[in-house]
């Protein structure tokens, strides 16, 4: 049975933990408890959510050390900072695969999703007023399962 593209990427792509020792990074056990707490499918943490995964398996660790490492972990490539629209800053660690994002407006889970067509993705130069372009981000906004029947009030009170 062939397989589809997700399961081929997330059979060949490294973990983070991985991809920074074959970069030969200096282990320490504070940087390897927060590569550990990034691990795993569709992870889209915030800082303070990597903090509270790494201080439950190393307690004395600080949010400054998380801070600073997540910060040189964008700065290397090896984690995307990712900006949502809740204003908080959330971190991905898988960035061997393109992938665009799919975001729940109710609850915030966020998936990682490979669109159709992607790869054929332009914009006309017509369009890019003299940008040279670095990056594209997609993000599909909808309702998870679990959000989906819950019916929010708009404005008035009346449910939508």
């Amino acid at each position: 049975m062939p397989m589809n593209r997700r399961m081929r990427v997330a059979a060949k792509s490294p973990t983070l933990l991985e991809r920074l020792k074959r970069r030969g990074w200096r282990m320490t056990a504070q940087r390897r408890v927060i590569a550990e707490a990034m691990a795993g499918a569709h992870v889209h943490l915030t800082a303070e959510e990597v903090f509270a995964r790494a201080s439950e398996r190393l307690p004395e660790i600080s949010r400054a050390t998380v801070y600073n490492t997540l910060n040189e972990l964008a700065a290397l490539g090896e984690i995307a900072e990712v900006a949502l629209g809740s204003g908080t800053k959330r971190y991905d660690p898988e960035t061997v695969d393109r992938h665009q994002h799919l975001v729940c407006e109710s609850c915030g889970t966020t998936r990682d999703v490979h669109p159709d067509g992607e790869s054929r993705l332009a914009l006309p130069a017509s369009e890019r007023a003299r940008f040279t372009l670095n990056r594209v981000e997609i993000v599909f906004w909808g309702r998870c399962p679990k959000c989906a029947p819950r019916r929010e009030p708009d404005l008035r009170g009346a449910t939508r």
